[in-house]
């Protein structure tokens, strides 16, 4: 069995269709071995920043000498990203070894179920010593909340998401992702709305309960290369992730890392060399070229303030494209401002607005935009003419991200 078989086997069975539940990866588990007991666990939470600071918090526990697995989800490109040991995706071959194990169980277990149970299988294969462990959607019922009590739990940001899973107010979605606190585990929450955070503290018992306090965030410096902060009084830290939003995930990473007892020196190195692909990610510079995979009106806000905090006055060609049952003209306007031309294209989805409809939405909101036939010819139109003070986001949707990332790479940009 190859990878590509591997994964095509392992996907075939979607979440969609099935009532969530933790009894079929308990099964599934079970008949493997149950190699997550064997391990130690960061257990991460929340609908905005969960990947970012699972990415800093295992960078710095890797620093310090501890082999760390990374369990994420979606990927950019391939799917071994979602596998990761001290920063190295699963190698190939690997991955379609353990798949061929977790495919042999028999039972109706989902693809998120079945990448779960891989995951599991590679860390203890692999002797980690914790692996952070992001959860796939909600909490109290992913499968990734099978393990025993955490060293860690974290909860970032929370708000509207998958209502129709989760609930359709933000106390109900908190509910659902406090679902991962367990009695005795250290809880790390990004400060939110009190009722929000009431929610969550009520199911904290013993547990050692900390609030990130962004007002003891303070930014030194900021280029496109990255940011320099303190945080508490302590610092200052470096990282290269861009964007205010970026600090709070450092912030909560943090708290979580001198939770566990980390060195300084470790966590300091650590989320200087952390990398997060495709969240207001620099991939190149004059023409400055950011990519970012957010793909609702916050995640724009996000995006469109930090253009205008890197680039004051400067007007941005946009390659824009966009899922049809997100908001996407709110997500425009939010960018009509700071945009010089945008450069529409269809992400490869069945959910993807048509490139001619997104420019068709342009245009009514007053801007400028031509829809361009395929990501190709949308990158050739955007970098001709373009000067070295130029700026260039590519952004809108994590379905066309990784195949542009992977455009660009190939064109040594």
């Amino acid at each position: 069995m190859t990878d590509r078989e591997a994964i095509a086997a392992i996907q075939q069975r979607a979440w969609t269709d099935r009532k969530p539940g933790l009894e079929q990866i308990r099964t599934l588990l079970e008949r493997l071995g149950n190699p997550q007991k064997s391990l130690r666990f960061v257990h991460i939470a929340g609908s905005n920043g969960k990947g970012s600071t699972a990415a800093m918090t295992a960078a710095a526990l890797t620093r310090a000498g501890l082999r760390t697995g990374l369990y994420t989800s979606p990927h950019l490109w391939r799917l071994h990203e979602r596998f990761q040991v001290d920063g190295v995706p699963i190698p190939s071959g690997a991955l379609a070894e353990l798949a061929r194990n977790v495919l042999d169980v028999p039972g109706d277990f989902t693809g998120f179920e079945r990448m779960t149970a891989l995951g599991m299988l590679y860390f203890a294969k692999a002797r980690c010593d914790w692996v952070v462990l992001e959860t796939g959607l909600g909490g109290r019922l992913d499968p990734t909340n099978v393990i025993e009590a955490p060293g860690a739990c974290v909860i970032t940001r929370i708000g509207l998401e998958h209502t129709q899973l989760l609930g359709d107010t933000l106390e109900k979605i908190a509910a659902e992702k406090a679902g991962i606190i367990k009695p005795g585990c250290p809880v790390i929450v990004y400060r939110q709305e009190p009722a929000v955070l009431n929610r969550i503290k009520a199911y904290c018992k013993n547990n050692q309960w900390i609030v990130t306090d962004p007002d003891q965030l303070e930014r030194l410096s900021c280029t496109p290369e990255g940011q320099t902060f303190t945080y508490r009084g302590r610092g200052p830290f470096s990282i290269a992730l861009l964007g205010q939003h970026q600090l709070e995930n450092a912030a909560a990473a943090l708290d979580t890392l001198w939770a566990l007892g980390i060195p300084e020196e470790a966590i300091g190195q650590g989320l200087k060399r952390a990398r997060w692909p495709g969240r207001l990610e620099l991939l190149g510079r004059r023409p400055d070229v950011l990519l970012d995979g957010g793909h609702n009106p916050q995640c724009m806000e996000a995006v469109a303030r930090t253009l205008g905090e890197l680039y004051p006055g400067a007007n941005v060609r946009f390659v824009l494209g966009v899922l049809g049952d997100k908001d996407y003209p709110a997500m425009v306007r939010t960018l009509l401002p700071l945009a010089d031309e945008f450069f529409c294209v269809t992400p490869d989805s069945p959910r993807a607005l048509p490139a001619e409809d997104l420019a068709a939405c342009v245009r009514r909101l007053g801007g400028a935009a031509r829809a361009c036939p395929s990501l190709g010819a949308a990158l050739a139109a955007v970098f001709h003419g373009t000067g070295p003070e130029d700026v260039i986001c590519m952004c809108g949707s994590l379905y066309m991200i990784g195949e542009i990332r992977e455009c660009l790479i190939q064109r040594n940009l």
